[in-house]
């Protein structure tokens, strides 16, 4: 079964920084597109960043300077470095991936990852 396993959520103060990672396990014969996204309680997720199989990047403007995304091939990994965190970061971030498997070709979603920004 091939899934999606985030870590690196937490509370954090204004101007602090967390790292979040998200790894891809199970029968995986290739990752294309790997990003991250976010939700806060009555609104939709909407994307932060991704990044392409070949380390193309592009983020929400938002995050711009703050957020770099990245990916580790590897290991099936990808990370998001969030710097200069604002109390307007709060919110769940999950982890999508676009996977061809022994399963076939899969677009999976990790369980989500609380980030808090607060003082």
């Amino acid at each position: 079964q091939v899934q999606l396993v985030e870590s690196g959520g937490g509370l954090v103060q204004p101007g602090g920084s967390l790292r979040l990672s998200c790894a891809a396990s199970g029968s995986i014969f290739r990752i294309y597109t790997m990003g991250w996204y976010r939700q806060t309680p009555g609104n939709q997720r909407d994307l932060v960043a991704r990044i392409s199989s070949i380390t193309t990047t592009s983020y929400v403007d938002s995050v711009k300077g703050r957020f770099t995304i990245s990916r580790d091939n590897a290991k099936n990994t990808v990370y998001l470095q969030m710097n200069s965190l604002k109390p307007e970061d709060t919110a769940v971030y999950s982890c999508n991936a676009d996977i061809v498997s022994s399963s076939g070709r899969l677009n999976l979603w990790g369980q989500g990852t609380q980030v808090t920004v607060s003082s």
